[in-house]
């Protein structure tokens, strides 16, 4: 399952997960050479005068690091809540190779502890004696020697298996999240700052001491100077860089600047607001495609006044309010904004009433009545469950259902029709609507209805209904046909445990030589986007390119290499798969849709596509006065033929499910049913 995904996190404005080893983006321009190449630079002499500057040759080196970190995004207790630190080899640096597999002996695991109220960790990694990581000829000499290893200290968290990154929890390149070292994302993850801890074998080998006139380490310009034999820790913060090898090192792990939540809290509120204008108008994910892109100039003319006024006013709900129609004008259903308080009790005061009906729009354009509340509004005024809804305050049902703007994002046409028929019949209690119904088998009848404090049939027509929180991120069963199900509940869960478990699902259908699986992903908001297609095909899904602003060209680059996911080396196969789709399946979830639909012979069955919404966030995060926050979408993934993947159109069903009056009122998984015949018929 070895991968390089963009992390996804749904509405949740929480950054969601980083892969383990983000690969460097792909170069702007020839990067200069590494340092096994020869060139000019400063050769460390034979007879070496000296060590490296501030190295005390005296002792034996270092034999334990410790250290601390702290973050501002708590989602690695999330995903990884049992994880440690490694001693982790950085050949693929030195080689700048993002594709180069991090060999098991070149780490090196030690224990971390964590502070989940604090957001801080701490950590202890005793050194081997004798490491076993890749030596690098790294000074420059013109000379073959045996060279040194190159080593960061790094969270490393993982999937599968035991804790080394191995097998199908395999890692390439070098670690930028949380390392010792730090990196630049806008310069293809160049390793510009922090401490490394090198291992020499012997006191014939150099290290370089700066970055040299080209500003990157291992080029062939680095100035060099001889180190002892043992662990060093080289700080690249200092020039010279400074060494030291005391027994007992202590090392920072950092979070990098673009995966930290952008902090605005402390600004005014027009303040906040224009710095917030200005990055986003750089770094929005889909800024220059057609129908994504908000019109800045107006949004600002419009909205900053309120901005300001509501400054003047110290008023917050009026900041809210701005900020929200702010946030409204972007088409992504990964935009959202976090209210606190007044924004939760403003949509409290919004949607509390209700009419005591629900309705569901049928595939024939005509709008069906789902649910009727005892003894509610309609239920006294004889509504019943079946009626058909043809006219809302005195427009044509359609006209009425279209002029509905919910409080939400959409990316998709199909999410925002499926929320504006629910929107449409949510009020304040006391308002009042006429509405013209026929019952079954009745004639046309129109009432007035008082709207009443309920969220009955507001719930009863949510995507997410029936779904249980508290449930494990994966279920299966083996129906009553033979058939295997799963339900993908969640990719914003504990991975190592979503994985397991998926894994004994396909495990166990396989051992139970079933007809087919259904995989159902209809319920599932998102987290980290997995590959889990990997288990059943033996070939590399091409999923597309990443691409992120860059400050240094201006403009949207390639951010790493392709996006792909590799088979794992467990392999499951089965006669037929049918995946259920729907619009509460969002984000990285989609991914999953995306991938399975690429596996020979897998249908997606629905009647819905997925949700639509694909982007990185993890670089989106904002605070903002008043304790409000907001969550944007900064990377955004491209096919080959340039088209945006996901985004907008989602995983859209192979097969079909027809919205009928039928199906809705039998009180049946129609959508299952579907499925479960199409597995069946294929024995």
């Amino acid at each position: 399952m070895a991968q390089r995904l963009p992390v996804l996190l749904v509405i949740a404005l929480a950054l969601a997960a980083c892969a383990r080893l983000p690969a460097p983006p792909t170069p702007t321009a020839t990067p200069g050479p590494v340092a096994t190449v020869t060139g000019a630079a400063t050769s460390a002499p034979a007879t070496a005068p000296a060590v490296a500057p501030g190295v005390s040759s005296a002792g034996e080196g270092v034999a334990l690091i410790t250290g601390t970190f702290s973050i501002t995004n708590d989602f690695i207790f999330v995903y990884f809540p049992e994880s440690p630190v490694a001693l982790v080899d950085l050949t693929g640096f030195v080689q700048r190779d993002a594709e180069w597999p991090i060999p098991v002996e070149g780490q090196t695991l030690g224990y971390l502890t964590i502070d989940r109220e604090a957001l801080t960790g701490s950590f202890r990694l005793q050194l081997p004696a004798r490491p076993e990581g890749v030596l690098s000829d790294v000074d420059n000499d013109n000379a073959q020697e045996p060279g040194v290893q190159v080593f960061a200290v790094a969270w490393w968290p993982n999937l599968t298996g035991d804790p080394f990154a191995a097998g199908d929890d395999r890692s390439k390149g070098w670690p930028n999240y949380l390392a010792s070292t730090l990196t630049d994302a806008e310069n293809n993850d160049e390793v510009i700052g922090g401490k490394l801890v090198v291992w020499s074998p012997d006191a014939n080998q150099a290290f370089p001491t700066g970055f040299g006139p080209d500003g990157k380490l291992f080029t062939a310009d680095d100035p060099a100077a001889p180190l002892p034999a043992g662990y060093t820790v080289i700080d690249l913060d200092q020039e010279p860089f400074a060494v030291s090898r005391n027994v007992t090192e202590e090392l920072t792990l950092y979070e990098p600047r673009d995966a930290a939540i952008k902090d605005l809290s402390a600004l005014s509120f027009s303040a906040a607001f224009d710095e917030l204008v200005a990055r986003l108008r750089k770094e929005y994910a889909f800024n220059g495609i057609p129908g994504k892109e908000p019109d800045w100039d107006a949004l600002v003319a419009e909205l900053r006044p309120r901005i300001v006024q509501a400054e003047t006013d110290r008023d917050e709900t009026a900041f809210y309010l701005a900020l929200q129609d702010f946030v409204l004008a972007f088409p992504d259903g990964h935009v959202g904004l976090n209210g606190g308080q007044i924004g939760a009790a403003l949509f409290q005061e919004a949607t509390a009433g209700g009419y005591g009906f629900a309705i569901r729009e049928l595939s024939d354009g005509s709008f069906l009545v789902v649910y009727v509340l005892a003894d509610g509004p309609a239920a006294r005024a004889g509504m019943q469950v079946g009626a058909t809804l043809s006219a809302f305050n005195g427009q044509p049902i359609g006209a009425a259902v279209a002029a509905i703007q919910p409080p939400l994002n959409f990316s998709t046409e199909h999410s925002r029709r499926y929320q504006q028929a629910r929107y449409l019949l949510r009020t304040r209690p006391d308002e009042r609507a006429e509405v013209t119904f026929t019952n079954p088998g009745g004639q046309p009848q129109t009432a007035t209805l008082t709207a009443i404090e309920e969220r009955q049939s507001f719930a009863f027509t949510s995507v997410l209904r029936g779904s249980d929180p508290n449930a494990l991120p994966v279920e299966f069963r083996i129906l009553d046909s033979g058939v295997g199900y799963i339900a993908l509940n969640s990719n914003y869960d504990d991975l190592f445990l979503l994985v397991r478990l998926f894994e004994r699902a396909l495990r166990t259908f396989e051992a139970n030589a079933l007809p087919g699986i259904i995989i159902d992903l209809r319920q599932n908001t998102g987290g980290a986007p997995l590959g889990l297609a990997s288990y059943l095909t033996d070939q590399t899904i091409v999923i597309g390119q990443d691409e992120a602003y860059s400050e240094l060209t201006g403009r949207f680059e390639p951010d790493g290499p392709p996006d792909d996911i590799e088979p794992s080396e467990s392999q499951y196969r089965f006669a037929t798969i049918a995946v259920l789709v729907g619009p509460g399946c969002s984000s990285a979830c989609e991914l999953e849709a995306y991938a399975f639909s690429q596996v020979p012979g897998v249908e997606v069955v629905g009647s819905y596509p997925t949700n639509g919404i694909f982007a990185e966030v993890s670089r989106g995060q904002y605070e903002l006065p008043a304790g409000f926050g907001a969550q944007f979408s900064a990377r955004r993934t491209v096919l080959p033929d340039g088209s945006l993947l996901i985004e907008g159109k989602g995983v859209v069903p192979t097969v079909r499910v027809p919205i009928t009056a039928e199906g809705l009122l039998s009180g049946e998984d129609v959508e299952l049913q579907v499925a479960e015949t199409l597995i069946l018929e294929q024995e």
